[in-house]
């Protein structure tokens, strides 16, 4: 992960990285000696951005947690910080009025009522407008700002106006509430207008993406683009656009498994055990104490499970870890206390002598010890009413290398998106909280395992150096993009025809609009080509040929063709395609990749595969030869027997069959394609050869339409941030599908459009 999070350094282009957030990324501790000391804080953001900003480097801006005390800049590791001082009257109605008394509950569907106050609103643009003249202060020119979370979401606009050579990033680790629930906001138009003056917006879930492009085009007179949405100029201000999509925060998960490996923290999980008992099952919830963490829903099922008889008390154990949270509000403190009579009930009415069914800890804890108690826990219950990701869940895959543990997971935490193979459950159904929790305690090993493997793999292909290239890289391209506007660069996006294209497909293709490089790879015939009886009159769309001509010029984007045709078959098509890269042949030939010339073939044919080849040609040659529709077409490592002119379908299937009879008998490989078989003497796909030219090309996601049985090679190598497109029916390992050819070239429109601003005309 060092490797990739340092290809950040050259992302920024040697720009200045420069965080905001409500509080400093540190706790002030008083040592045994007396002095003091400044340690990383718990909780989500640190975790997440520690890895980059110990590459980077940064300026961290932020509230150093004590009222009323001005403290001077200071340097810990790569950061300087520079503390903003608040007074007693600005952290109760800045932040834990407006803030948590307003935008928590309201930002989390309204699970309590939220406050309108007018006197917390003026505090919270105040309090905004010091953090803005603060990073204003301390920004090198032409810095990247990256504005953390709902406390601060005026602060973009502001410094836009106060500093428009700075490039502003906005990112909301809670969720995005649905327009009917943002529109109670008293201010809803002012806290719009204030995230809009940012270049990049990232939400965690698509769901929060689309909300804000809703109320943004509603409250803020800003239409949306895809994902890119166009801001008027207001006042003195220029227009411009704002990115605003889905980036899922995500864990250094090589970290938390390699402290899982030391033995001193396998020693220490088996400690707790011992601790607790030797109980058959260990059950772990680790939350923030905040009433949207369904605490009081997990106690429930819990107690229930115990009272109906389906778990013992002396067999199973909850352990609640609930660190510190708000206490100075009202709801926080009143939510405590109902924890804690729960957890009393509870213990008094199924515990025994030297048992406590809950062990309950209001505390926080060290990585070091967070990591032996999920290596402890043989199940972990996350059943949050609504959360943006909750990163506990993923740190607790991170370290089951043992492919143990089974993990409950609310549907309504950001987390659910990825880890698909966890016990998903509505924790506002109890009965159904009741039964996950059962299963997860009798899971078998080896559903635990297949389980845990899928999640892990989900959570090491999108780990917080996949997030933060991910993320800084839509912002260091909006950087560029600011710099190229200042030199006469176009800024007027245009509107997106959209016909053709399913919902589900045009939601990840304008994701993958706004990728900083960006390969975009076809098949010819059947996908850009509609199917034809002679393969010789298949001509590309004369669409696709205009959107592939705009995306091959477009900055960052590599054309890439794989066709089962020769090069020399292709040609006949008069398909235009300089400047793109072909594999034809399934592989078998390659010309255009970067750094060679001319066009590579595989190894030649041997002089005993060139007689087999030859062998095989006359006996099929002599067999089907005389067919009616039968047609053949030579390949440099062999040949293909086409039957799309047979007109019955079932002699046309026998034929082909024949065919591969005749190619396996002579040793041959066959490959199945339709109405089409081939035969070669050399093996080769378009997986294998797509792999070779992504090894050649700059790190980019993938872009595939494919609608062949051959194109499957191709779609079986995509990985997590690449998006296939199967073309027609049949079974398909791409994960969405179009009708026909008109269909893709309807998709390569909107994605050239998105990119470049470029009209592709129907």
């Amino acid at each position: 992960m060092t490797e990739a999070i340092a290809e950040m350094t050259h992302m920024t282009g040697g720009r200045e990285l420069v965080m905001v957030s409500n509080r400093l990324p540190v706790d002030r501790v008083t040592l045994e000696d007396g002095s003091m000391h400044w340690r990383a804080s718990p909780g989500g953001l640190v975790t997440a951005v520690e890895p980059i900003v110990e590459q980077l480097g940064c300026v961290w801006i932020g509230w150093a947690g004590d009222a009323g005390e001005e403290i001077e800049p200071f340097e810990v590791g790569r950061m300087r910080l520079a503390p903003i001082t608040l007074s007693i009257d600005e952290v109760a109605e800045y932040y834990e009025g407006f803030s948590n008394g307003t935008l928590w509950p309201l930002y989390h569907d309204v699970i309590a009522k939220p406050e309108y106050h007018r006197e917390w609103w003026d505090r919270y643009q105040s309090v905004n407008r010091r953090f803005a003249d603060r990073v204003a202060q301390e920004a090198s020119h032409g810095a990247i700002v990256w504005v953390h979370d709902y406390q601060l979401q005026l602060v973009p606009a502001m410094l836009r106006e106060a500093r428009p050579d700075l490039t502003i990033a906005f990112f909301l680790h809670i969720p995005f509430p649905p327009r009917r629930i943002f529109a109670q906001l008293p201010w809803r138009r002012q806290l719009v207008e204030g995230l809009l003056g940012s270049d990049v917006i990232g939400f965690q879930r698509v769901a929060d993406a689309i909300s804000f492009r809703a109320v943004a085009e509603r409250y803020g007179t800003a239409p949306s683009i895809g994902n890119t949405i166009v801001t008027p100029a207001r006042g003195e201000q220029p227009g411009h656009t704002a990115l605003a999509q889905e980036f899922p925060i995500s864990i250094d998960a090589a970290a938390f498994a390699k402290i899982a490996e030391q033995p001193e923290i396998r020693a220490r999980a088996l400690q707790i055990r011992q601790d607790l008992g030797n109980p058959k099952t260990i059950m772990l919830g680790v939350d923030r104490l905040d009433y949207t963490k369904g605490i009081r829903h997990r106690l429930k099922a819990f107690d229930e499970l115990i009272a109906d008889g389906e778990l013992e008390p002396a067999e199973a154990v909850l352990v609640q870890v609930a660190s510190p949270s708000r206490e100075r509000v009202e709801a926080y403190r009143q939510l405590r206390d109902d924890v804690e009579v729960t957890v009393g009930r509870i213990n008094g009415e199924r515990g025994s002598i030297g048992h406590s069914p809950v062990n309950y800890l209001h505390r926080s804890f060290t990585k070091d010890e967070m990591v032996a108690l999920y290596l402890a826990a043989d199940v972990l219950l996350v059943t949050p009413l609504r959360d943006g990701m909750n990163l506990v869940a993923k740190e607790y895959v991170a370290c089951r290398g043992d492919e143990r543990g089974a993990l409950v997971l609310s549907e309504f935490a950001g987390a659910a998106d990825e880890l698909r193979d966890a016990l998903l459950v509505n924790p506002h159904d109890i009965e159904g909280l009741k039964a996950a929790i059962l299963r997860a305690a009798h899971m078998p090993e080896r559903e635990q395992a297949r389980r845990m493997r899928g999640m892990r793999r989900a959570v090491y292909n999108n780990d917080v150096a996949h997030w933060a290239q991910n993320y800084l890289g839509a912002v260091c391209a909006a950087a560029d993009a600011k710099t190229q506007t200042q030199t006469g660069g176009r800024t007027e996006p245009i509107q997106v025809s959209a016909a053709y294209v399913p919902r589900q497909v045009d939601d990840r293709i304008r994701r993958l609009a706004a990728a900083p490089q960006l390969t975009v790879a076809i098949d010819f015939d059947g996908t850009v080509a509609p199917l034809v009886k002679r393969p010789a009159d298949a001509r590309i769309l004369p669409r696709a040929q205009q959107a592939l001509d705009v995306l091959r010029e477009a900055p960052g984007v590599q054309v890439v063709l794989l066709t089962g045709r020769s090069l020399a078959g292709l040609a006949e098509t008069q398909v235009a395609s300089d400047g793109w890269i072909i594999s034809g042949s399934h592989g078998a030939e390659l010309m255009g990749l970067p750094g060679t010339t001319g066009v590579e073939t595989l190894a030649p044919p041997t002089d005993e595969e060139r007689e087999a080849l030859q062998r095989a040609q006359r006996r099929v040659h002599r067999a089907l030869g005389q067919v009616p529709g039968v047609r053949f077409e030579e390949k440099p490592f062999g040949f293909a027997v086409h039957t799309r002119e047979v007109k019955d379908e079932i002699e046309a299937e026998e034929l082909l069959t024949a065919a591969v009879e005749i190619g396996e008998a002579a040793g041959l490989h066959t490959r199945a394609g339709k109405r089409v078989r081939e035969m070669s003497v050399r093996e080769s796909n378009k997986g294998d050869v797509l792999n070779r030219i992504r090894a050649a090309l700059p790190l980019a996601p993938v872009l595939f339409l494919g609608d062949d049985v051959t194109d499957e090679d191709a779609f079986a190598v995509l990985g997590h941030d690449d998006l296939g497109i199967k073309v027609g029916d049949g079974e398909t390992a791409a994960t969405q599908r179009v009708a026909d050819p008109a269909s893709v070239a309807a998709v390569l429109a909107m994605l050239a459009e998105l990119r470049t601003g470029t009209v592709i005309g129907s």
